[in-house]
Order: structure tokens, then sequence, then C-alpha cells
């Protein structure tokens, strides 16, 4: 719109025959808007919650003893997330079932910083599996 006001302008400034200035008008409605955005597109919110949940558990250590007793379990744990990407006020929501466990994922969740910031409490579940049974149950 505004950029066939301004070739009317510029016709009528330039003492343009008005049969032109008609289609060239018509012309301009019908082009195609187009713009670059000057500010790139961040990840979904829900690309950043799979990326914190696999930062997690990138940076979970399984305890020797509970891996040495085949002790599995999902810790979940509660907290958010600063906008220097730090976690805060990380706690336990609800337990494995074994301590080390627990204190293993809440150390995890503070070991993956810096994590992509999403507004609001998080909680987000802490897997310890096996590989040696995960394999054992998918055949």
């Amino acid at each position: 719109m505004r950029r066939s006001w301004l070739l009317a302008l510029a016709l009528a400034l330039t003492g343009a025959a008005a049969p032109v200035a008609a289609e060239q008008l018509a012309a301009a409605e019908t082009e195609e808007v187009r713009f670059v955005d000057a500010v790139p597109r961040r990840p979904s919110v829900a690309e950043r919650l799979g990326e914190i949940r696999r930062r997690i558990q990138a940076a979970l250590v399984y305890p020797p003893l509970a891996r040495q007793q085949s002790v599995e379990g999902v810790a979940l744990v509660r907290f958010e997330i600063g906008h220097d990407g730090e976690a805060r006020e990380v706690r336990l929501f609800r337990t494995s079932g074994r301590p080390s466990l627990d204190r293993a994922a809440t150390r995890a969740v503070a070991a993956a910083a810096p994590l992509p910031w999403v507004y609001g409490r998080l909680e987000v579940p802490v897997r310890f599996e096996l590989e040696e049974r995960r394999g054992m149950t998918a055949r």
C-alpha cells in the first residue's frame, strides 16, 4: 500500500500520463510483500525442553554402587532456569526410591548448565537405566 502511494506521488511529480500511473499502481498493489527479519528465530519451547532433558541426561553420573547392584529408577526434579542458564532452586519432586539416585539426579541438573532459558518452574524426569538391561528388553 505504501509503495503504491509513493509510486503515485512520484508519477504525479514527474508529470507522467494518467493511464501509465494506473497500470503501475495496479502492478505495485499485486506484488508480494517481502521482508527480512533482523531477529533470528529462536528454538521453540518444545525444542528447548528437549535440549534441557538431553543435557541433564548427558551430565548424569550413575552412582557406581547403584550400577553394581543393577538399580534403576526415575527421579523427578523441579527447578527454574535463570537468564544465565543456571538451574535455580533445584529440588527433588518425586523420588526414584533410592537416595543415591535422587542425589545424582539433582547434581546432574546443576552440572548440565548452561541450559536454554524457559520461563517458569520445570519438572524434569531424570532416568537411570542400565544399557545392558535395556538391550535385553528390546529383544
